[in-house]
């Protein structure tokens, strides 16, 4: 059976604040866990005023804290902007106050541009290409490998499960290599989704984790009751996908009637690429869209994604997915 889980980066919204955004994130999370969501994931972003999951793991202690079942995680931490080791303590931390419940995907992108790496790492002269070697650590402080000299605390004999995630070929060839399941970032960035499958699929390799490959893509969900209203919803994203690829990112704003009519044919192209592992419509149009994208990718599991400016509609939207998902798995039972 497909497993259906939620990334949600805690959108701020245009008129709205930070602890708005956060209330409106452990609400979410209860309502997905409450729908069956296998897991509620956020993603490390920086220097962006519409995003409010930098501080990652305060974040999912936030969402644990509200929820009782559904599993939290990072979708992902981008670990080079970390020490290993404070990675582990914060997992390790998280895995102590929610035992079973905690994921920690890791990527190798900055989460923003050079100015803010810089920032953040300080020196960039350890940055992505460290990036399997850092893996390998974080999993050696999880395992308390007698090599490292020390034990992390909190961090050893955690039981956090670690991910590798993906939008090019590269976190294919890494998470078969280590024996890892693999998410791929299709809900943005889509070109490679095939190919990244297929790499990991041919060259897994059995782990202490994990023994066949297991893999997830994203894919955006914009579902309401009419194609209209589906549609309509949906431009508040498309304003910040547009925002943020001209360089000008910035708050989540409300929807605005025929929003994409009015952009250029090159913009409109863009925006055709970035939605192209997405779904807007009713719960009609999304299950013979998701149902086309699982034959596709014989994924084991889809992430939902999809910033929605109306915290009533975005809740309503997720109704709809999980009605979908178990619609498609009736009939392929």
């Amino acid at each position: 059976m497909t497993k259906l889980s939620l990334l949600d980066l805690v959108p701020v919204t245009q008129g709205g604040s930070v602890r708005e955004a956060l209330i409106r994130a452990a609400d979410l999370a209860q309502h997905a866990e409450a729908l069956g969501y296998e897991r509620y994931w956020t993603a490390e972003h920086h220097g962006m005023a519409g995003i409010a999951s930098a501080a990652t793991s305060v974040v999912l202690a936030h969402v644990g804290a509200a929820t009782k079942s559904i599993r939290i995680g990072a979708g992902g931490i981008m670990l080079p902007n970390h020490a290993p080791l404070a990675i582990a303590e914060q997992f390790g931390t998280l895995d102590a106050l929610f035992p079973g419940r905690v994921d920690l995907g890791l990527g190798r992108a900055p989460g923003s541009d050079q100015r803010v790496a810089q920032a953040m790492r300080r020196n960039l002269m350890s940055g992505a290409e460290s990036f399997p070697q850092d893996v390998m650590e974080l999993q050696a402080y999880f395992a308390g490998d007698a090599r490292l000299g020390f034990e992390a605390t909190p961090g050893t004999g955690a039981n956090v499960p670690i991910w590798i995630l993906g939008s090019s070929l590269y976190g294919a060839q890494l998470a078969a290599h280590l024996g890892l399941p693999y998410a791929f970032a299709s809900h943005f960035a889509p070109d490679m989704l095939d190919d990244a499958l297929h790499i990991y699929r041919r060259d897994f390799k059995p782990s202490a984790q994990l023994q066949q490959p297991y893999a997830m893509a994203g894919f955006n969900i914009f579902a309401a009751e009419s194609k209209e209203e589906a549609e309509l919803i949906a431009t508040s994203m498309m304003q910040s996908v547009v925002a943020l690829r001209t360089g000008n990112p910035g708050l989540l704003k409300p929807p605005v009637p025929g929003y994409r009519d009015t952009l250029p044919p090159m913009a409109q192209s863009m925006l055709a690429n970035f939605f192209a592992a997405s779904s807007i419509g009713t719960q009609e149009d999304v299950e013979r869209d998701l149902a086309a994208f699982i034959r596709r990718t014989r994924v084991d599991e889809v992430i939902v994604g999809g910033h929605i400016y109306d915290q009533s509609a975005r809740k309503r939207s997720l109704e709809i997915g999980m009605a979908v998902l178990q619609a498609i798995e009736a009939v392929t039972a």
